[in-house]
């Protein structure tokens, strides 16, 4: 700081206003990207995470219905076709709306799997070969737990993030209000404490002569 001798007290503090203040630019700029990516961390959980969740719930509910009619015995072949039939038309409608979601290339792979148990589904309700139907329902079922899992494991990673980004930015604004006191605290030494020092005249020693 020997440097800022040569300039005047108000100098002085405009130079460490200008560089307190530039802190701070730059912790709000940084604040507010955090803030975006927060922001977008939540619509994701939502998005592609609970509405997904939702999807594999319906998923699950209209397999299990088709696993239960392809196992019962007093049901003729023509009722079972017609109810599986049916059944798929509102499988095929939700894949639609599920592959519109963002999908990592784990869940991509998992929802193949289970794309493929629901074709080979169709392709038995032709035949009439309710066992292997009620075997494939129940493979899709084992997909469809494991990408309710995958959704669980990335929505906690979202959480994660969110969490972590909120608490960078509480201690970025934590700090601010400490550069901001220590800027008023030095703005008030420069212009102030000074200048009440330099009026105050010390008494000169009685002259000997």
């Amino acid at each position: 700081m020997k440097y800022l001798k040569k300039y005047s007290n108000k100098t002085k503090a405009a130079m460490v206003l200008l560089i307190v203040m530039l802190i701070i630019l730059l912790g709000n700029f940084n604040t507010l990207q955090n803030s975006k990516n927060v922001n977008e961390n939540i619509n994701a959980i939502y998005k592609d995470r609970l509405v997904v969740a939702h999807y594999i719930f319906q998923y699950s509910k209209q397999l299990h219905f088709i696993k239960a009619e392809a196992e019962k015995l007093g049901l003729s072949d023509n009722m079972k076709k017609n109810e599986i039939a049916h059944t798929l038309d509102i499988i095929h409608n939700i894949d639609d709306l599920y592959a519109k979601t963002v999908l990592t290339n784990k869940e991509k792979q998992h929802f193949d799997s289970f794309l493929a148990s629901c074709k080979e589904i169709n392709k038995q309700v032709e035949n009439k070969n309710w066992n292997k139907i009620a075997y494939s329902s129940a493979q899709a079922l084992k997909t469809l737990e494991s990408l309710s899992q995958i959704q669980i494991t990335e929505g906690k990673a979202k959480l994660a993030n969110a969490n972590a980004m909120y608490n960078k930015n509480n201690t970025l604004g934590q700090l601010q209000i400490a550069l901001l006191i220590i800027l008023g605290g030095i703005t008030f030494y420069l212009l102030i404490v000074k200048k009440i020092k330099r009026k105050i005249k010390i008494p000169e020693h009685p002259s000997m002569n």
